[in-house]
């Protein structure tokens, strides 16, 4: 096993092109101007990655309102995604990356402890990128529950 990636504040972000839940091809390239809070979850529909989803779509509109754009990505298929979003409602691009090639670049994936045992798996992390594509903070194993709050006050969107 490679040693796993960690990005730092102020490393550009490693670009990626995948497509959303509706097949539409994102690019991080595409948000060059705008900030972008990229969360990387485990699998859609289960409940620590909806309450965290459900978190984030509650908090796009003061997140946008601090200049923020929301990106989720998983390991799930698109038709898996579309499921997701309607069900859920969520009106942000849902990226899927089944290879987690971009999981891997971002330093999300790799080995971690899950209930005891080491297991390799997708690493539940937020990454904040400014309007330049780079890193402004990478939170690595972060627990769904309370995480979209700490962001937001990271972010200075908590006001909103």
């Amino acid at each position: 096993m490679t040693a796993r990636v960690i990005l730092e504040p102020g490393q550009a972000a490693p670009d990626f092109s995948l497509p959303d839940q509706d097949g539409v091809t994102r690019s991080l390239s595409d948000y060059r101007g705008e900030k972008v809070i990229l969360f990387v979850y485990p699998q859609a529909m289960t409940p620590a990655c909806t309450t965290e989803a459900c978190e984030f779509q509650e908090s796009t509109a003061p997140l946008a309102a601090a200049g923020y754009r929301v990106l989720g990505l998983s390991r799930d298929s698109v038709e898996k995604l579309r499921r997701f979003a309607d069900r859920d409602a969520l009106e942000y691009p849902l990226l899927s990356d089944p290879e987690h090639a971009v999981h891997e670049a971002y330093g999300a994936y790799g080995e971690k402890n899950s209930y005891g045992r080491i297991v390799e798996g997708v690493i539940r992390s937020t990454f904040v990128i400014d309007e330049a594509g780079k890193i402004e903070h990478a939170l690595y194993n972060i627990k769904a529950t309370g995480h979209v709050a700490r962001v937001r006050k990271l972010v200075g969107a908590d006001a909103a």
